[in-house]
């Protein structure tokens, strides 16, 4: 145990025999984790910022973030290259003790966590100079990190939120971690985006989003995702979704239970059967009735008991590609294990699709992820499609 400068008391590892500052080859990586972050999801809730965290709480939400980071530190090969620096319990310390990493903690944390410890965390390994920060939790933890550090020191985002358009993040917590031990290959360093996604108006069925700034990350594009990009509005664009939901309307086939997954290529379907859309949320329908509107996994998984012939029907995210794990987290892993790969319907704008190398999958569980990977046909005209491969 220990004084650190400026940070009042500081625990360590007890197997730690030196300062890690005191060798110039050893790196300070500093962890911040949102023990919040990721929890609406499954429940439907589209985001924990404010009171919905306790909401989520309420609805039977699970921690997400624990998960996430353990995969982030279960995937680092060159832990003796570097030391963690992080707050205490659930924020990092509770973590990296769990896994048998050396750290050292800067910050005691209070028993409800808030926005205001992660910038506070923040400023203090500014203060400390860290060479690069990792931090856990989705575009609104972005934006807390970007308040509190600009450009000063680059960071790795790893994906855990429920809103996770930024390409500030990696595309999988995976991937974070080969991007940690690239920075500490002396990758070259690059500025992405932070997005401001408005919760509230998102909870409202509106994708409101402007950018909010850039943070350095590690000069790695094949692991890093891409930024959201909007849907095209013009008289094409709509005419190519019309086609593409005529053709999934003559598809659709008899006592199925259809879930469709968010965006517009979905609303123009439901347009067609006559029935309101969930913009950005899951809608279950059977026989070209709606039968639940913006349902959660909860309800997904009771509905499951009901009908045993069931698909799902997602449009890719303009830009990135995810089909699963950003947006729609409602589609969790148990949810895409009881469906199966080949119940699961790809399509979408056509100009939007060809725009993708390839498709990703990221449900925080491997198995899920590995099942769904392959080359897949995504449509994207009337009786027209695309081949991609799906990548976890």
């Amino acid at each position: 145990m220990m004084n650190w400068p400026g940070c009042g008391q500081s625990i360590r590892k007890a197997e730690l025999k030196t300062d890690p500052g005191d060798d110039m080859q050893m790196k300070k990586i500093g962890l911040v984790v949102n023990p919040v972050a990721g929890m609406g999801g499954s429940v439907g809730l589209k985001g924990t910022d404010g009171d919905c965290y306790r909401k989520a709480l309420e609805m039977g939400a699970r921690p997400v973030t624990p998960f996430r980071t353990r995969d982030f530190l279960n995937n680092l090969t060159k832990t003796d290259l570097f030391h963690f620096y992080t707050a205490s319990g659930k924020m990092g310390e509770d973590i990296l003790k769990d896994q048998g990493l050396e750290y050292t903690v800067i910050w005691q944390i209070r028993v409800n966590t808030s926005a205001e410890d992660t910038k506070k965390i923040i400023g203090l390994m500014v203060k400390e100079k860290m060479d690069l920060i990792v931090f856990v939790g989705g575009d609104g933890t972005a934006r807390d990190v970007y308040d509190s550090l600009r450009l000063e020191i680059p960071v790795i985002g790893v994906p855990s939120g429920v809103k996770v358009f930024s390409s500030v993040f990696a595309l999988s917590a995976r991937a974070a971690a080969s991007m940690l031990e690239r920075f500490l290959e002396g990758a070259k360093l690059q500025e992405e985006e932070v997005l401001d996604i408005d919760e509230e108006a998102f909870r409202g069925n509106i994708l409101s989003a402007r950018l909010y700034g850039y943070l350095k990350v590690p000069m790695a594009r094949e692991l890093l995702q891409a930024g959201k990009k909007a849907s095209s509005t013009g008289t094409s664009a709509r005419e190519n979704k019309e086609e593409v939901s005529r053709y999934l309307d003559e598809e659709m086939e008899e006592n199925v239970l259809y879930l469709l997954g968010s965006g517009t290529t979905m609303k123009s379907l439901t347009d067609r059967l006559g029935i309101p859309k969930t913009l950005l949320g899951v809608d279950a329908v059977n026989n070209g009735k709606l039968l639940r509107s913006d349902v959660n996994e909860k309800d997904i998984l009771e509905l499951y008991g009901h009908y045993p012939r069931r698909k799902i029907i997602v449009t890719p995210l303009g830009g990135n590609g995810f089909i699963f794990g950003r947006g729609s987290r409602q589609f969790t892993p148990e949810v895409l294990a009881q469906t199966g790969k080949e119940n699961i319907i790809l399509a979408g704008d056509r100009d939007k699709i060809s725009c993708l190398d390839c498709l990703h999958v990221d449900t925080g569980d491997l198995e899920v992820d590995k099942s769904l990977a392959g080359m897949r046909e995504v449509i994207v005209g009337f009786n027209e499609r695309i081949i991609l491969e799906v990548r976890y």
